[in-house]
């Protein structure tokens, strides 16, 4: 039977076994998928270690860009990342490092706030090919917009970024946290607070991302909204 992991440390809580197993059955492939705690001074040995049997993995915090390092090849969009949450082995034996965490998020225009604004604007500079794309420092920001998306992990402490209510214009602005937890995030119940027309948390995305990962390594692309639904009931 093939084998994938998800590499991470730590890496007890992950859904990711779960979740492929949901898709395994719902699509009739068969797997085996374990998580892999990797120790942090040394993925690359672990990693190189599983891959003489394994068939593909998952790479979660805090080695995606250590798995950037350790792909053979690269697909654009990891390339643009600088970072790899998907490796496959392909028939050589040599690794493909993709990157599954974006897909199906675009936005027309985009601005990417950080503390450092040197490092947004370098952000924005590596993708201001793809559409207006700007940078600004968190307290630059006032007039409302239309989509917010908490990249930070700033909800794993009960916390929010710094930025201003304004920002949330009341039954319109949609916001994301990538973060998920079972009750509703800190910016989730901060968005809903400022009056958002809806606050998601990331569980959403968590599924989307190892969908892209299934149909990468098996070829078929497995349905995600009872997966997801099923992730719901366990958290509740």
């Amino acid at each position: 039977m093939d084998r994938y992991v998800v590499f991470g440390n730590p890496i007890g809580h992950s859904k990711s076994p779960l979740i492929h197993r949901l898709f395994a059955e719902q699509t009739g492939e068969q797997l085996d998928y374990n998580t892999l705690l990797a120790p942090l001074e040394d993925f690359t040995g672990c990693a190189r270690e599983f891959f003489l049997q394994g068939r593909g993995a998952n790479v979660t915090v805090p080695f995606k860009e250590e798995a950037y390092r350790l792909a053979n090849t690269l697909t654009e969009r990891a390339q643009r990342a600088g970072a790899v949450n998907t490796l496959s082995k392909l028939a050589d034996g040599s690794l493909l490092g993709d990157n599954t965490d974006g897909a199906g998020l675009v936005p027309a225009s985009l601005i990417i706030a950080n503390r450092t604004v040197e490092k947004a604007e370098l952000l924005a500079a590596l993708f201001d090919d793809l559409g207006p794309v700007s940078a600004s420092g968190f307290d630059w920001l006032r007039e409302p917009v239309d989509v917010i998306i908490n990249a930070t992990s700033a909800s794993l402490s009960g916390d929010v970024p710094p930025i201003a209510s304004s920002l949330v214009e009341p039954g319109k602005t949609f916001c994301y946290d990538m973060m998920y937890a079972k009750e509703p995030t800190a910016f989730c119940r901060w968005a809903s607070e400022q009056g958002a027309a809806q606050a998601m948390d990331g569980l959403g995305m968590l599924v989307e991302q190892a969908a892209e990962a299934f149909f990468l390594w098996r070829g078929v692309r497995p349905e995600s909204a009872p997966v997801l639904a099923e992730l719901r009931r366990q958290l509740a």
